[in-house]
């Protein structure tokens, strides 16, 4: 997928890439190793083996409608996009939450990895708030697992640098996040990063009133990124990881 990703950017890019893309890759792409190490690979398969325990034990609120398991998958999977969403807006809400993902948005280009650019704290907390979503509906491991391969690669996509055709972006954001609508939540701006929060099915912005066509500047010149976070110094790994740990340039507005 990502390799997929690196050539539709290469050839179809929606904005010029920075000089310093090499390094800002190395950053993210390193948070991601580091997470995996922390999480994915301590805990690769725990909410799939979760529901598997919960479906065996028929706990969960699903189960109880007896409903066939193609429904139960897909109510699942619904109720899981939908929980991702109230997450993301809950960590742009509460204060201690968002000086973790507050690394995800201090990225100041936007590309395929800043899909994976989370905080390992982060891929924590919503690893924790999954099993405890498994545990409480009775999810299904099919669309636990469905779920979590899909959040992955459409995450990557709709941060990707691509520029789709215009018609084709308006179909396809009736199914799922694009990148044009995605980038309008890592403006500068405050009312348009506060906007476009889904991050698979792209219905829960507009059923929520978070919903922002385009952004007011155009792609091309709409920041991207925080205003706090724009030396390039936050770009190493370390200054990455410490970044919810730390206040600089108090003077500037985060958002």
């Amino acid at each position: 997928m990502g390799l997929l990703l690196i050539m539709c950017e290469k050839f179809f890019p929606r904005r010029l890439a920075p000089s310093d893309r090499k390094r800002r890759w190395f950053g993210n792409l390193g948070v991601v190793v580091v997470s995996a190490i922390l999480v994915r690979l301590i805990f690769p398969f725990l909410p799939v083996a979760l529901a598997v325990m919960v479906t065996l034990k028929g706990w969960g609120l699903i189960p109880l409608l007896g409903l066939p398991l193609w429904t139960q998958v897909i109510i699942g999977f619904v109720l899981l996009d939908l929980a991702i969403y109230l997450q993301h807006r809950a960590f742009h809400l509460w204060r201690p939450l968002w000086l973790l993902h507050r690394m995800h948005h201090a990225d100041t280009f936007y590309d395929f990895t800043t899909g994976v650019r989370f905080h390992p704290l982060e891929f924590c907390l919503s690893l924790v708030f999954k099993l405890a979503l498994v545990v409480l509906f009775g999810i299904q491991p099919l669309a636990v697992l469905l779920f979590e391969v899909v959040l992955n690669c459409v995450a990557m996509f709709n941060h990707s640098n691509i520029k789709l055709p215009k018609d084709l972006d308006e179909v396809l954001r009736l199914f799922v996040v694009t990148p044009d609508m995605h980038r309008v939540h890592h403006s500068t701006d405050s009312q348009e990063m506060n906007s476009n929060f889904g991050f698979n099915l792209p219905w829960w912005d507009r059923i929520f009133s978070t919903y922002k066509d385009q952004p007011d500047l155009g792609h091309q010149k709409m920041n991207i990124g925080l205003n706090i976070f724009r030396d390039t110094k936050f770009l190493s790994l370390w200054s990455m990881l410490i970044m919810p740990f730390i206040k600089p340039n108090a003077g500037k507005s985060e958002k």
